[in-house]
């Protein structure tokens, strides 16, 4: 049964009918030399990335004046054999500091 490898794996290969080794990593399907059966075997096996919901936003990080706020997601199932990869994991936005005193001199 051949394996089905995600990215460039020169190592994951079958014997073809005329003596060339046909490819079953997912880099295949840019250089065309896919096994005959990839798609069937090796795609059916693919899993994309899956996360979880956003968290929320952080405080500003500023007190007073311009800062930025950060919220993060994680990963619920990780990508496996050439499956879409994760989207971004962190975002980052910019706030205004709202504290009473900022921007007061003294």
């Amino acid at each position: 049964r051949q394996r089905c490898c995600p990215g460039r794996n020169n190592a994951c290969w079958a014997p073809a009918a005329r003596r060339a080794p046909c490819y079953c990593d997912s880099y295949c399907q840019r250089t065309g030399d896919c096994c005959h059966d990839y798609l069937a075997v090796c795609r059916r096996a693919a899993v994309g990335c899956a996360v979880g919901p956003w968290g929320p936003w952080s405080g500003c990080s500023s007190r007073c004046g311009v800062g930025s706020r950060a919220r993060s997601r994680q990963v619920a199932v990780p990508p496996r054999h050439g499956g879409d990869p994760c989207p971004k994991l962190k975002q980052r936005r910019g706030c205004l500091g709202q504290h009473p005193t900022g921007g007061t001199a003294k």
